[in-house]
């Protein structure tokens, strides 16, 4: 499974390359990666280092992340927010930039999440336990022990 990995990355980089209109010189000049190695790692060849696929994204133009999943460096992670994306997509924005938004980002998704979580628990503290079952069946329970002794 391994070399499929390998070639899969390889078909990565080529379809990304062509969708950007890029051709393998000019992607190889702007990564500082040479010609042939490039071109070997897209032939399924060669097995490139996370370095390596941190400088082809970088000449890309696209996430270094997106890279490390698809050559099985990184687990995929659940899809982007749109405000994700659009952090990811803005070409002015250093990667560091990137990442540092992205967290604070993150971090302010979590905190809410947590207060919306803890507000609706204020609300309703016994929101997981049965409710109109239980004095239905208490109020059934009255009933026959009503007609018995009559």
């Amino acid at each position: 499974m391994a070399g499929s990995k390998v070639g899969s990355i390889g078909e990565y980089i080529r379809e990304q390359r062509q969708r950007a209109k890029i051709s393998l010189r000019q992607l190889a000049a702007v990564s500082g990666i040479s010609n042939p190695y490039l071109s070997q790692i897209e032939r399924g060849l060669r097995k490139p280092s996370a370095e390596i696929l941190q400088q082809i994204a970088k000449g890309l133009r696209i996430s270094a992340e997106a890279l490390y999943v698809q050559a099985g460096i990184l687990d995929e992670r659940e899809a982007d927010t749109d405000t994700q994306a659009a952090i990811r997509a803005d070409l002015l924005l250093t990667e560091r930039q990137k990442q540092v938004l992205l967290d604070i980002y993150e971090s302010f998704r979590r905190e809410n999440e947590a207060a919306a979580a803890a507000a609706a628990d204020e609300e309703d503290p016994d929101h997981d336990a049965p409710g109109d079952d239980t004095q239905a069946s208490a109020g059934e329970d009255t009933d026959d022990a009503r007609r018995k002794t009559s």
